[in-house]
């Protein structure tokens, strides 16, 4: 990245006055928290139908647009196709339920596939968001062709109903299959990042083929501990070489890991119900980590992944799903 302090991250078509996104997973109140994340200088948001919120979501972003507070199209909205969702008759369904779901929105300007991972349909109208079980609460996988999933993507950008598409979750050998039929390349990829798990190769993978990289869980295994996906001694807020930093720079913990991802040209994904704290966590462009300090970082690396379909799913649903090996 340039040495410039107040570089954007590559490929983002805000400024650096707008240069995270705010993640709507697992929020308190989402619907005040959207609204206060707006006034606070919050552009981007990545939302899901998974997330179970974008109802809520959708009307914290429609009273802060009926405010005069923002515009649609100082907006940049991400949504993503769900895995039961998958067969080609299904994606422009669920897109539209989202679209509805957001405050009526007539697109999004990204909408990924969640995940790499063909499961059951359920309809809306008996469980929504179906999350990882179906009506007989099993998860149940199918073999399937994610390529006719990609072409009923591409159909979404030629009606209009999303600006960009692109992946999430996806590894370098799913991009590649992606890439070998695709007329609309993937715009992005979205993927669990931070010190624990650096994705180095990953990366730089997805931006040689064109795609802006945001990261999620930026700051490691914070948000999994309650879920019991991580223990207290995985956090990193506290960790030496992070703690060092943040006292050297008069800066908190998140902001070094937050710098640390910009630095890597990918675009962070952070939340938080706290006014203040959502303006820390996009004030990040008063001091610059050198390269030394990069690297200190970089050693943190233990490829320690929290969000693992190839775990969880066993563990939780009994059916083994392993997406990264």
């Amino acid at each position: 990245m340039d040495s410039n302090p107040n570089s954007s991250p590559e490929g983002c078509r805000f400024s650096v006055s707008d240069p995270t996104t705010f993640g709507c997973w697992r929020l308190e109140n989402p619907e005040e928290t959207a609204y206060n994340a707006i006034k606070n200088g919050y552009r981007r948001f990545d939302s899901a139908c998974d997330y179970g919120n974008e109802e809520a979501t959708g009307r914290g972003i429609k009273r802060a647009i009926n405010e005069g507070i923002c515009t649609r199209d100082d907006l940049y909205i991400t949504s993503k196709l769900w895995n039961t969702y998958h067969k080609p008759e299904h994606v422009s369904l669920a897109l539209k339920k989202s679209l509805d779901d957001l405050g009526g929105l007539d697109y999004v300007d990204e909408y990924l596939i969640h995940f790499p991972i063909c499961m059951e349909y359920v309809p809306f109208e008996k469980k929504y968001p179906p999350e990882w079980c179906n009506l007989k609460g099993k998860m149940v996988v199918l073999e399937h062709d994610i390529n006719t999933t990609w072409k009923a993507m591409e159909a979404l950008v030629k009606a209009g109903m999303a600006r960009r598409i692109g992946l999430s979750n996806f590894n370098c050998q799913h991009i590649r299959q992606i890439l070998s039929v695709a007329m609309i390349r993937p715009s992005a990829l979205q993927i669990e990042c931070h010190p624990h798990l650096s994705q180095a190769k990953l990366i730089r993978f997805a931006r040689s083929h064109g795609m802006n990289v945001s990261v999620f869980s930026p700051m490691g295994a914070t948000s999994y501990v309650s879920l019991d996906m991580a223990t207290p001694k995985d956090v990193l807020f506290e960790n030496a070489v992070i703690a060092t930093l943040a006292k050297q720079y008069e800066k908190s913990p998140a902001q070094i890991m937050l710098r640390w991802a910009v630095q890597r040209n990918t675009i962070p994904i952070s939340k938080s119900s706290s006014d203040s704290r959502m303006v820390e966590n996009r004030s990040l462009f008063d001091f610059y980590l050198a390269k030394q300090e990069m690297d200190m970082i970089d050693s943190l690396n233990v490829n320690r992944r929290y969000n693992d379909p190839g775990a969880f799913c066993e563990a939780a649903f009994g059916t083994f799903c392993p997406i990264y090996e």
